[in-house]
């Protein structure tokens, strides 16, 4: 990706080296890494049982916390430029399609942080890999989870990462639409395979998202070769079959709740095709 000489967000906050608070479910640091989190996550993905209780984590809807910390101030390390960039990038194309139907777009701060953090959405862990915080419109993010990514599961790439953002700041986009109210509401109201079914619409819409930026992104010539194809495998690794398959258990459609790793590639190419919100309706789909 060309990202170097281009245009960083000033909506980053770095909270790496400070603590998350106290009080919470947050885990100390140096607990768990993330490569033994990651075991016990596949280990609930294979089985679909709720894990984040053993992680010391809060759901994305959970209790608000009751400290937050500074931010240190604009990253200067390659690591978080890269991420800045990526951030600005999402911006502009949000802001242009927003505009474009009449609305305005609320950019959403990305928090840089270390080991565990706190939000409106509780004290959570890195375990839980990057996560957007609907009650404080914030993207969460620990670095390390990138190495995780290449390492572990076979997606190497700075496009592999820029597609991670991408599909949080795509959960961003259904809270300002509220998409992502309505879906938590008709979760509560269902039965937990109808959830899960909802949740992965819902996923997968964020991928689509993620599709619709890299579409604009190209446009803009910021995309290398081979970029789109690091995206691709990115999404492939965190399908949930994927995932049942590597903690050794028997593929359950059923528990999933981000889609399987041919629908999430599906869904990013078919945003990244059509560079349309339009084309992003998940919910529509006779089957996702």
């Amino acid at each position: 990706m060309r990202w170097r000489g281009r245009t960083e967000s000033s909506n980053i906050e770095d909270r790496r080296g400070q603590s998350a608070g106290s009080g919470g479910l947050g885990l100390p640091r140096g607990k768990l890494g993330l490569g033994a989190t990651l075991v016990v996550l596949l280990i609930g993905v294979a089985t679909g049982t709720d894990v984040t209780q053993l992680l010391g984590l809060t759901s994305e809807l959970g209790g608000a916390s009751n400290t937050t910390p500074a931010s240190k101030g604009p990253p200067t390390d390659d690591a978080a430029r890269f991420i800045a960039v990526v951030l600005a990038d999402t911006e502009s194309t949000w802001s242009e399609l927003f505009a474009a139907d009449g609305k305005s777009y609320a950019k959403p701060k990305l928090v840089l942080f270390d080991d565990a953090v706190s939000s409106a959405c509780g004290h959570t862990s890195s375990a839980v890999g990057p996560f957007y915080c609907p009650g404080d419109r914030k993207v969460y993010l620990d670095l390390t989870f990138f190495s995780e990514l290449s390492r572990r599961l076979g997606a190497p790439g700075d496009f592999a990462q820029a597609y991670v953002v991408g599909h949080e700041v795509g959960h961003h986009i259904q809270t300002l639409l509220g998409t992502s109210e309505a879906v938590h509401r008709q979760r509560s109201r269902v039965s937990e395979t109808e959830a899960n079914q909802l949740s992965v619409r819902q996923e997968l819409q964020a991928d689509c998202y993620a599709g619709v930026w890299g579409y604009h992104a190209n446009q803009r010539q910021l995309l290398e070769d081979g970029d789109i194809e690091e995206a691709l495998s990115a999404a492939a690794a965190i399908g949930d079959d994927r995932l049942q398959q590597q903690a050794g258990a028997a593929v359950r459609p059923e528990s999933w709740t981000h889609g399987s790793s041919a629908q999430r590639v599906h869904w990013f190419k078919t945003g990244l095709k059509s560079g349309k919100m339009s084309a992003c309706d998940t919910f529509a789909a006779a089957a996702p």
